[in-house]
């Protein structure tokens, strides 16, 4: 895999303004009555989703106006340029509308098709995670800052599994059939959390994730977080996640159960 160029401080900070831009705009609209409505796929969008990502775009607009931005709700601009941003203002809008918080914002920047930056955000947790090429993956809360590991797991049999939902692997006949046989191999399975999933994963405390029918602004984030904690983020063909990628996701913290979990979706 061909290394990612160092990721330069001020795009750091402007992730960061992002983060704390989001918060703001999600604070205001949280546990209040909102209308839900239902895109073309069925999931539910409200006005935080949209006020939000509209937010993250001013500011872009304001601090890099010649970098590209992909958004969940307000399309692409200049998604051929150099530097890319891909938004997803609320991760989880389903446990948002009922009141959970376990929902989070997630910004990354790719530098050529390569993620070189990603956070995920927590908003009312506040937590955050962000991850940048050259400098490694921070974990941030009410305690402070401090480096986020992935934990070692020297075989999948100990591993803790962690995915979302289920019906995520209904869209193709076999995807279903190749996360049993992860289920079946691994320690423990757990399931819901959305992107809370991998920033748990790049803190330690869990072993693997696997995801399919993800958009890119899902997991785009995603890979420098976990990449600077160690881990290892790819597709299941094991090919590195990009804006092109098909949206089934295997991300792990040890490189040993990684290729294990590799062989049970291929159904070696």
């Amino acid at each position: 895999m061909t290394t990612a160029p160092s990721c330069p401080d001020s795009f750091i900070e402007t992730a960061e303004i992002l983060a704390e831009t989001a918060r703001g705009v999600i604070a205001r609209h949280f546990r209040t009555p909102l209308d839900v409505d239902s895109k073309s796929d069925e999931s539910p969008v409200t006005v935080a989703d949209r006020e939000t990502e509209a937010a993250l775009r001013r500011v872009l607009a304001e601090r890099h106006p010649e970098h590209g931005i992909v958004g969940e709700e307000h399309g692409s601009e200049r998604r051929d340029a150099e530097f890319v941003w891909v938004l997803d203002p609320i991760d989880g809008t389903k446990s948002f509308v009922t009141g959970s918080p376990l929902f989070g914002t997630l910004i990354a920047l790719q530098q050529e098709g390569r993620p070189i930056l990603g956070v995920i955000d927590m908003p009312m947790l506040g937590e955050r995670w962000i991850g940048a090429t050259g400098q490694g993956t921070a974990f941030e809360d009410a305690r402070g800052r401090r480096e986020a590991r992935c934990r070692p797991c020297p075989e999948i049999a100990m591993a803790m599994l962690r995915t979302t939902s289920l019906s995520m692997f209904e869209t193709d006949p076999g995807d279903l059939p190749a996360l049993r046989r992860v289920m079946a191999a691994v320690k423990v399975t757990v399931w819901g959390g959305d992107c809370y999933c991998y920033g748990l994963l790049a803190s330690g405390f869990q072993d693997l994730v696997v995801e399919a029918d993800l958009q890119n602004y899902d997991f785009m984030a995603l890979v420098p977080v976990v990449e600077g904690a160690g881990g290892i983020a790819t597709d299941w063909q094991g090919n590195p996640l990009g804006l092109e990628s098909d949206g089934r996701v295997i991300m792990a913290g040890d490189p040993r159960v990684h290729a294990a979990a590799l062989e049970l979706l291929a159904g070696n």
